[in-house]
């Protein structure tokens, strides 16, 4: 019984479509998995892929692992999901940096559990200033975005948390401060931040913020492994969840312009959303409006899509746009983000990541912020062995052409002794995209760096070397991340372009850009998270192919317009609101 979404919204409760047999099944594991098999693989392309990845993460200097939860099992699903990371340029010399989310145990923190900020050297390593920059902290952090709230032209941090979140401001000499208390943004509560977004809704050159939370979790009356139906996956004892415990609500707080927040979710509409077990976020323009929507991944439920009113409120349309649910009408356990524009058309497409058994998911956006599910079209379905979460849009080999890659790693370590064929470390998957919608899985061919066996979870795609092409971190469970450098081979063309806003926000999140060249024009957006958890490098990358120049078109938080015609490529470009291109801030190539 195949279900389609304009039958599944013509129904006055879409749930009942659901087959009794997928429902039954669905109660017996925690996860929504619909259990398909994989779609059959075309033949190879035999074309060269140029890109080629090694994890010099080891010489880089990024050696210490990510503590999150057990290691040979996990007793409850906090520490199951794990982080998120960050490419930031906290000092503004014009070299990435990065920041490592961390977790913790349930019976004792060890030494090493502390999110992690490291300093790029501009020689290919990295050096650890998390105690001199303030950032030590220890407990179950979640996911982190990137942005300039208070407008003094330095990235500040806001970080989720199991218990309460945190907003660290930069204070422009290499150091942060925890305001979350002063900002107003300490809740009082235990809560379970997920996903988060620097958003400007209001257009009014501030960036508010949006939160969603996973689940309403109490560890001294968390269910342990095999105590329910949802405690259990393929007859063995897992952690419970997240069916069977009460999902979270999402919230919205304004920035007041003066350092504070206020929390708005019930007049913004936003709580009037299903409950749902919230998890990635992002927010960009979808229907080309002018306005920024929001973007949540949801596991086990409906994904939400929240449409900007223009006036301060939202309305939920997920299901109506076509993405909160597969092609069948069925739940999914939507963990990832990436958005982007593969075609390319100049919209902004998005790709959504699930768990093993299922579909990573790839929806078109038709311009007006409706979305067609084109994952079997496009030969995404070739693969179902993995469980995915960070994930991204990136033209790896500067063809002009958006690839894809997933990080995967299974969340029940224990499973394995028992099922090999659902390994807990597993590879990452990298789809290079053809050109003709579809796309073809590359696995050593890509490099050794993608075939390496992880427990990964988050990601975020720069250029930390300066070379010109894009890298990926990846945070791994109980090990040190992975830092994919990307040694890009042939001489295709490039552009970077970092904006900063003058009435819109100053890290300019929630512009739009469009690069024409040769008859081709490419989207993409600036966003504060995306991937899982993550923020990426805030100068957008644009492979060129052959094309030597380009028209940039900028649309800008504010509601301004800009074109700026025959810019030169293979170089950074940085873009002021108003003004043009203006003199980048150390940004040199090594």
């Amino acid at each position: 019984m195949k279900i389609t979404r304009r039958s599944f919204v013509s129904s006055a409760a879409g749930a009942l479509l659901l087959p009794s047999e997928w429902l039954a099944a669905a109660q017996q594991q925690g996860v929504a998995s619909r259990g398909v098999a994989p779609q059959a693989r075309p033949p190879a392309s035999g074309r060269p892929f140029n890109a080629h990845f090694a994890n010099v993460a080891q010489q880089a200097g990024l050696r210490i692992p990510t503590i999150y939860g057990g290691i040979d099992a996990k007793k409850y699903i906090l520490e199951a999901n794990g982080c998120g990371c960050a490419f930031i340029d906290y000092d503004n010399d014009g070299w990435i940096d990065i920041f490592l989310l961390c977790g913790t145990r349930l019976d004792s923190a060890p030494p090493e559990a502390t999110n992690r900020l490291y300093r790029n050297n501009r020689d290919g390593t990295f050096t650890d200033v998390t105690d001199k920059a303030g950032l030590h902290a220890v407990g179950w952090a979640n996911g982190v975005c990137v942005g300039d709230y208070n407008n003094d032209g330095f990235e500040d941090i806001f970080c989720t948390y199991y218990g309460e979140n945190r907003l660290y401001r930069n204070n422009g000499n290499g150091t942060f401060t925890d305001v979350t208390r002063e900002a107003g943004l300490l809740r009082g509560e235990t809560r379970w931040g997920a996903g988060c977004s620097f958003v400007d809704y209001n257009r009014d050159g501030h960036l508010d913020l949006f939160v969603s939370n996973y689940i309403r979790f109490d560890l001294a009356r968390a269910p342990v492994p095999g105590q329910a139906s949802t405690c259990n996956w393929k007859g063995i004892p897992v952690n419970c969840g997240p069916r069977g415990l009460p999902p979270g609500r999402h919230l919205l707080y304004r920035n007041n312009g003066d350092g504070t927040f206020t929390d708005v979710t019930k007049e913004s509409g936003i709580a009037a959303a299903t409950e749902s077990y919230g998890m990635t976020v992002v927010a960009a323009d979808f229907d080309e409006d002018g306005w920024t929507d929001i973007f949540v991944a949801c596991d086990s439920t409906p994904s939400l899509l929240f449409m900007n009113n223009h006036d301060g409120t939202f309305r939920e349309e997920g299901v109506l746009r076509g993405v909160a649910l597969s092609e069948d009408g069925m739940e999914q356990a939507g963990m990832g983000v990436g958005i982007g524009d593969y075609q390319p058309v100049g919209h902004l497409d998005l790709f959504k990541t699930h768990f093993m058994g299922d579909t990573d998911g790839l929806y078109r956006n038709d311009g007006t912020g409706s979305f067609d599910d084109r994952t079997r079209a496009a030969k995404i379905g070739v693969e179902t062995r993995y469980v995915s979460w960070g994930t991204g849009f990136a033209d790896f080999d500067n063809d002009g052409l958006a690839d894809i890659l997933i990080v995967t790693g299974n969340v029940y370590p224990e499973v394995e002794r028992v099922l090999p064929d659902s390994p807990y470390k597993s590879p990452c998957i990298l789809f290079r995209n053809l050109g003709n919608g579809t796309f073809e899985e590359l696995g050593a061919e890509a490099g050794p760096g993608i075939a390496e066996p992880h427990p990964g979870r988050g990601c975020a795609f720069g250029d930390f070397d300066n070379d010109g092409d894009v890298d990926v971190l990846i945070v791994n469970m109980n090990e040190p991340p992975t830092l994919l450098r990307n040694d890009l081979s042939g001489r295709q063309n490039w552009i970077k372009i970092f904006l900063e806003g003058v009435k819109s926000n100053r890290s300019a999140i929630g512009a739009r850009v469009l690069v024409h060249y040769g008859g081709k024009v490419q989207a993409q957006a600036r966003v504060s998270q995306s991937s899982y958890y993550s923020s990426c490098d805030p100068r957008l990358h644009f492979g060129l192919g052959e094309a030597k120049t380009v028209d940039v078109e900028i649309f800008w938080p504010s509601g301004l317009r800009e074109t700026i015609r025959g810019v030169p490529a293979n170089q950074l470009v940085t873009v002021r609101e108003g003004a043009g291109i203006v003199k980048n801030r150390g940004w040199s190539r090594s």
